[in-house]
């Protein structure tokens, strides 16, 4: 392949960087939407919670079912195609939602399309950009690309909000599709394969660091798979997975999908609850920095437990507060400044424990543990709302969860040796 010469010589990983950031958001939006769309669809068509969360779900699991799948084909077929290829899929499976009638239309269009699209656009695409792109300042890098799914619903959620409130469902299932439609050219033209095909080494990298071979497109399967059965045998991948798992069953599924609808349970109107959301994303986007930040510096397993631990205690109290403006704000505040922060450090530990080859891809698998979590909390609080009337029981049980989260992190071994290929 001819190496094609871009600006800003090794520095422009930081360029790369924030065209993948800006995929990123784009793909927070549309996994946002659902939230959004919930009372819209209510309204407009008659459907049931529990049905139209099922669509949330579904999407929510592919999305994470993707992730290893995607890491390898990033590996093998390449990062360029597999992204641009993504969005577009994002783009027509949301436009073509604009024509839904039935719920499984929208079972088809945003649970199985979009899921597998947005999957595509998802934690291990930062990750795989980090590992190829830089050397050093990885973990501050990885802080800021998993704060894009913040900075998506910080400028989405109340855009959205303030759409469906003036103009029904279908203008925002028609923005989503517009800003995916956007990126994709975006995205193919400005992120090179890798740093030798502009004729540069990551930033960072020292005069012996050489690029580690690359894979064929014929054996993307095979390689998500491989790095699966590898990891599996490892008390470290179940632990992460465990931890992961927990990680989506309290923030996109539950928070993600039903916060929304939780506040207008408590009269709140939907743009200042979608305010709330937004709120949390901007808190998001410094506490998941933040957390990069600290990963490079400090034990990332002791990172671990006390995001856990902290989340399962403001979950307990959640449902038992006063639900006022201040009260919610605080809870959006802290909890926004927890939201994913866990992802650098479990990233981390990933590459530590299975290399800078299988790492990625083990990380997909762990991923789609919290998608898989995140899918369990969309539904399953949707049959507890659909059977009790509310939402306190669903709250308290995620609470639960991640103070046993806290405690696997702490089960984690603190060096383990990478296993071969």
């Amino acid at each position: 392949m001819a190496t094609i010469r871009r600006p800003f010589g090794r520095n422009y990983a930081f360029v790369v960087a924030g065209v993948t950031f800006l995929a990123l958001l784009a793909a927070a939006g549309l996994r946002a939407a659902p939230g959004v769309l919930i009372l819209p669809l209510e309204k407009s068509f008659g459907w049931d919670r529990g049905a139209i969360s099922l669509a949330a779900a579904i999407g929510i699991f592919l999305y994470g079912l993707t992730g290893p799948f995607a890491a390898a084909l990033m590996q093998s077929f390449g990062v360029r195609k597999t992204v641009s290829l993504a969005l577009v899929l994002m783009a027509v499976s949301t436009g073509l939602s604009a024509f839904m009638t039935q719920t499984w239309h929208y079972v088809a269009t945003w649970g199985v399309l979009a899921g597998f699209g947005s999957g595509a656009v998802a934690m291990v695409l930062g990750a795989t950009i980090v590992n190829r792109w830089f050397v050093e300042r990885r973990g501050l890098m990885l802080g800021l690309l998993t704060a894009a799914t913040a900075t998506g619903s910080l400028i989405f959620l109340p855009a959205m909000a303030f759409i469906a409130e003036h103009g029904g469902w279908r203008p925002v299932v028609l923005t989503v599709a517009a800003v995916a439609a956007v990126m994709a050219p975006i995205a193919w033209l400005l992120i090179p394969e890798r740093p030798s095909d502009i004729g540069h080494k990551p930033f960072g990298a020292g005069e012996d660091w050489e690029e580690p071979p690359r894979g064929s497109a014929s054996n993307a399967l095979a390689g998500a798979f491989g790095a699966l059965a590898r990891a599996s045998k490892t008390r470290t991948f179940w632990l992460l997975f465990l931890g992961f798992f927990i990680c989506g069953l309290t923030t996109n599924g539950l928070i993600g999908v039903h916060m929304i609808a939780f506040c207008g349970d408590r009269g709140m109107p939907e743009v200042r609850a979608a305010g709330l959301l937004a709120l949390m994303g901007l808190f998001d986007l410094f506490g998941t920095t933040a957390s990069g930040w600290l990963t490079d510096r400090y034990d990332p397993r002791k990172l671990l437990f006390v995001y856990y631990a902290l989340r399962g205690l403001s979950l307990i109290y959640l449902p038992y507060s006063d639900f006022s403006i201040v009260s919610l704000s605080v809870f959006a505040v802290f909890y926004g400044l927890d939201w994913i922060a866990t992802v650098p450090p479990t990233a981390r530990l990933a590459t530590q424990a299975f290399g800078d080859r299988d790492g990625p891809i083990v990380f997909g698998w762990i991923a789609a543990g919290h998608q898989l979590g995140a899918a369990t909390a969309a539904v399953g609080a949707g049959m507890i709302r659909a059977a009790q009337g509310q939402y306190v029981q669903a709250f308290v049980l995620a609470g639960m969860a991640g103070l046993i989260a806290a405690g696997a992190s702490l089960l984690i071994r603190r060096e383990v040796k990478a296993m071969a290929a």
